[in-house]
This record gives C-alpha cells, structure tokens and sequence, in this order.
C-alpha cells in the first residue's frame, strides 16, 4: 500500500520529472568516485551535502569511540542516495523544505541519551541548490549544529535510521527485500528499537487517512478530528512501495536511469551501460523563406548556418530600424528569450543542478553567449539570486527570510505537499 499526493499516471509523472533532474548523472559519478577512495567529505560535497559536524569535538564529548562509530557511518554514506531517497513535495519533486531526519542513533558510553545523526534541509525560501546539510543532534542540546533552522528535532515521521538502505552503502540490498514489506514486520522493527513494551504503532497515511495498527494484525482507522493515541509513528518509508518499482514495472524509466545502487538492488542481474550526463547538440533546421535552412554553434555562438554575413548584417540592421528579419534570425532570438528546452533549464535551476542548466545553455546558445532579455535570462537571474539568500541563510545573516521575488511565487505559491521514496 502506498499513498501520495498524486495519483495514478499523474504520481508516476512526478516521479519521472524527479528522477529526470533531481540527481543528476554527474553528480552520482562525481560523488561515488570520492567515496570509494574513502572520502567521505568530498562524497558530500560532489552532492550538495554540506558537513555541519565536528567529529574532533564530538569525540572529546562522548569519547573516541563514539567518534570512530559515527565516523565509520560517514565513510559508507552514500550522500547521493540519500538524496535519491529523500522526502520530497509536488508540484515540482524538490526536497521537502525545512526538515530533520534521523539516519542514525548512537549511545554514548556514559549511558546518557541517543545522540543522533541527521540529515537537514532549509526552509523553502532558502532551498536554492538543493542542499542537504549533516550534524550530530542531541536531546541535551536540541540546538546544536541546526543554526536558524526551524525544525532542529528529528522528525517523528521522516527518519531513515530504520531504513538506512536508503542511504547506507553496506546496506543497499536491503532495498528489494523491504519494498512494500508488510506493515507488521515494520511495525515490529520500530517498536523493538524504541523499546516500546505496547504492541501499537500510528500509520499515517495522509492528513485525512491515520490508522493504528496493533499488533499482530488488527488495523483501526481514527477519524482524522479525533485525536491519534500517542504510539510511535510508523517510518514514512515503510507506509508504501518506493516509486522507483512503479516506474519500471511502467516502463517509465530505464535501468540505467536509476541510481547504480537502486539497479544493483532492484534488477541485481542488471548489467549497466555507459551513461552520459547530457545529450549531444546538433544544428537545428528552420524554414526560412520557402527553404529549410540550419542554426548551430560556431565560435561558441548560435549562429544562422545557410546565410552570409552581408546578408546577415543588412538584416540586422533591418531589425534595428523596427523590421521583420529573417526566420533564421527569428529563431536564434526566440532560443535566446523562450527556448524550447526552457523547461528542462529550469528543472534543472529548481534541482540546483546548475552545471547542467549552464550546460543545456551552453548547448543550445553556444558557451560564448550573451544572453538577451527575456524568460531564460530571467530564470537564470533568479537562480542567482536565491543562491545569494541561501548563503546568507547559512551564514545566519537572514532572519527569518526575505521576502520572495514575483517570478519565485510564480513556481513556490502552488500547493507542496509531502510524498516520500
């Protein structure tokens, strides 16, 4: 069973626009290479994951073997999964804003409380790049590490130290024995590592849909005025199948779009082929003036292939004086305003891949361009300034957040609501 806020053709839609743009193929390899050389901090930063840790200072607090255990975690993160498997939220897939997830518990030699590992993401108006940050969280310092972030505490419903195959490289195996695994055994798991004596745990299926189930095999569903009974929430990640066995029993993805990890899982007799990050350019043809005529990248510029430059020249002047210029001269300045792939470009902004949206730019304009007025410039101007926020953000220099820009409540004001994989 599984829930979402889509349904049908339309969650599996949302799910092949997340893993088109979400976690790109560079960032994988990028990440994957680091990590195998054991450098678990480079790993982090080839995917946006930024390190908020101090694993010298946490040893002085709990010990040096408390540190070589959260380190020996960090060594088999595999912090591109992690964002593979994030929680995230419609219209658009990006990661669910302003969130603490556990991915692991660690108690301290002292016997003292569980220290946690977490994983967090800013809140909306911060959220440009995509990034996820690492910290060690404690009940005694529930502030530690977590700046201005507005949910410190782990989220009872969001944690993956139930379900570290989502993020844990030692343990990714795990992934097709546990998709759409029986509630029960779940259920079983979560109360026996919160030393829970009650046999009953809340399933949360949407805000209109709780259930609690009682062990072994009674379900109860609570009205969604009345009030749930305080049990241990069962772990989103348990509650349905994970959206990438739909979309291959759809047919909506290629093994090789998964992420290597969730092939080997999923498909373990799967052998991969080459993968490139982007597609290849070629020039493009245009009917112009009862011919069909080419536009391509010469120089680093698009350029009209099928017209010299006196022509060219004499209709630029044409179009200066107020003119109608040649339709090759049309296209070139519409793929510089509105191009076609503007989408995919800003998909790709929306993810905070920008290596990929300056490359899809790249590709069609030429890497020598120089941009003119209009949506593209904008999306581009856009980007830029969020990334400004969001490193005030870090920076703890933005309050409680400026306000957002016309173009950034365009795509923001749309309802968000939470799915998960």
């Amino acid at each position: 069973m599984h829930h979402s806020t889509v349904n049908g053709h339309s969650r599996l839609s949302f799910w092949s626009h997340v893993r088109e743009f979400a976690v790109p193929t560079s960032m994988i390899d990028s990440s994957t290479a680091r990590r195998a050389v054991g450098d678990w901090s480079g790993a982090c930063a080839a995917a946006r994951v930024d390190v908020d840790l101090n694993l010298r200072a946490a040893g002085r607090t709990h010990g040096r073997q408390f540190a070589e255990t959260v380190r020996a975690d960090l060594r088999h993160l595999a912090p591109d999964l992690l964002r593979w498997h994030f929680p995230r939220i419609s219209p658009d897939g990006l990661l669910r804003p302003g969130l603490t997830v556990s991915l692991a518990r660690y108690r301290p030699p002292d016997g003292g409380r569980a220290v946690h590992l977490v994983a967090r993401t800013p809140p909306a108006w911060a959220d440009a790049g995509q990034r996820i940050s690492l910290a060690l969280w404690e009940p005694a310092s529930p502030l530690a590490g977590a700046g201005g972030h507005p949910h410190p505490r782990p989220d009872r419903r969001f944690r993956l130290d139930l379900h570290r195959h989502l993020w844990d490289a030692r343990r990714t195996s795990e992934l097709r024995e546990r998709s759409g695994a029986g509630w029960a055994a779940e259920a079983a798991l979560l109360l026996h590592a919160d030393g829970c004596a009650d046999g009953a745990v809340t399933v949360r299926l949407s805000s209109r849909l709780q259930l609690v189930l009682r062990l072994p095999d009674e379900l109860v569903e609570v009205p969604p005025r009345d009030r749930v009974p305080a049990h241990p929430v069962l772990p989103d990640a348990a509650t349905w199948v994970p959206p990438d066995l739909e979309l291959l029993h759809a047919g909506l993805i290629d093994a090789d779009r998964l992420h290597p990890l969730v092939a080997s899982a999923l498909l373990p007799d799967h052998r991969p082929a080459s993968r490139s990050p982007y597609g290849a350019t070629n020039s493009r043809l245009v009917e112009c003036r009862g011919s069909t005529h080419r536009i391509g990248v010469v120089d680093g510029v698009l350029v009209p292939l099928d017209h010299d430059a006196a022509e060219i020249r004499r209709e630029e002047l044409l179009v200066a004086l107020g003119g109608t210029g040649l339709p090759c001269l049309q296209a070139i300045d519409a793929a510089h305003r509105h191009p076609e792939n503007l989408a995919d470009v800003r998909g790709l902004l929306d993810h905070g891949d920008t290596a990929g949206a300056i490359a899809a730019v790249e590709g069609l304009l030429g890497p020598d361009v120089l941009l003119r007025s209009g949506a593209l410039r904008d999306e581009l101007e856009t980007a830029v300034h969020r990334k400004v926020v969001h490193g005030l953000y870090r920076a703890g220099l933005a309050g409680a957040g400026p306000a957002k820009s016309t173009r950034d409540s365009r795509r923001r004001s749309r309802p968000r609501h939470a799915t998960f994989s």
